[in-house]
């Protein structure tokens, strides 16, 4: 069930939308890089048209490409704010997280998508007034349906709470910042749509927390003092997904007490088509080839979740 069945599993209040915090970045004139709009027409050009030689290149080439693009632009911002220096991305990146909810024992782990490390982690975005009005909040069930129904059943041997190679001691940067996830597989049926790449975003921003959290406090379920908050980005290319999640509670047994917190944008366009051969009828152009509908809005957020944590 996408989204609805990863907030059961997780413990967590959805808010639709992403942080005021966040907004507030992406709105502020000094967090905007100089010429925005024209620097983002060629990143996405760059991807769809010029690296490749291909008449029309393919979702697996165009999706990385932009990804990369997209970054760089965002690295740009360093020059601004030197402690953005403090990141590092780590690829190939493992992770396992387990935990209890109800009767059912549960684990997300495997490879997670393009993570971005900071020194430094993101402070917490819900007040403690916030967190503590969770506790109000009815978790949806899915009764008489198993909410696990369609998970996939193992044996485990170790309850494994794991952050691979990143996030060892003496680590420097210690923190999960933002994870990317590129759905650029060409076959359809082979991506995650949308609703099902927002709740793999969500379980594995929510499995990171619970690892950085059990290794700062123990195993021992408890309300944090300090919330950790890992931020998620999926696209395919050309649809933005956008996550901020804050973990407020280890407590995960039972759907009583404070719950965790997700804020989430859905389905923000960059641009609407890459015409990469122009129309042509009756031997006249009438639609040449280039970028059509750019959206800088959406790389604005993109930008914002990036700085979040600095600005």
């Amino acid at each position: 069930a996408g989204v609805r069945q990863a907030l059961w599993l997780t413990k967590t209040q959805l808010v639709p939308g992403l942080p005021a915090r966040v907004l507030r970045i992406a709105q502020e004139p000094a967090s905007l890089l100089e010429e925005h709009e024209e620097r983002l027409r060629r990143a996405v050009a760059r991807a769809r048209f010029w690296d490749t030689t291909e008449v029309a290149p393919k979702r697996e080439n165009y999706c990385p490409v932009l990804f990369e693009e997209l970054l760089h632009l965002c690295r740009i911002m360093t020059m601004k704010y030197p402690s953005l220096a403090k990141r590092m991305l780590a690829r190939d990146y493992r992770i396992a997280a387990t935990w209890e909810r109800e009767s059912f024992l549960l684990q997300v782990r495997g490879l997670n998508g393009i993570l971005l490390n900071s020194m430094a982690p993101i402070p917490p975005v819900a007040s403690r007034d916030e967190v503590a009005a969770t506790a109000e909040h009815t978790l949806e069930t899915f009764h008489p349906i198993l909410p696990t129904i369609d998970l996939q059943e193992v044996t485990v041997y170790r309850e494994l709470n794991d952050t691979g190679k990143c996030f060892r001691a003496g680590y420097p940067y210690a923190h999960p910042h933002t994870l990317y996830f590129l759905e650029s597989a060409n076959i359809r049926t082979k991506r995650f749509r949308p609703e099902p790449l927002r709740a793999k975003m969500m379980m594995f921003a929510f499995g990171n927390a619970l690892a950085k959290a059990k290794m700062l406090y123990g195993n021992d379920p408890k309300v944090l003092e300090e919330p950790i908050v890992v931020q998620s980005v999926g696209t395919d290319g050309e649809v933005f997904q956008f996550m901020v999640f804050q973990l407020n509670t280890t407590d995960l047994v039972s759907s009583d007490g404070i719950k965790n917190i997700v804020w989430i944008d859905s389905d923000q366009p960059l641009y609407e088509k890459a015409q990469c051969v122009p129309e042509i009828k009756k031997r006249v152009v009438t639609k040449p080839a280039g970028i059509y509908g750019l959206q800088p809005d959406t790389f604005k957020k993109f930008l914002a979740l990036y700085l979040h944590g600095t600005v």
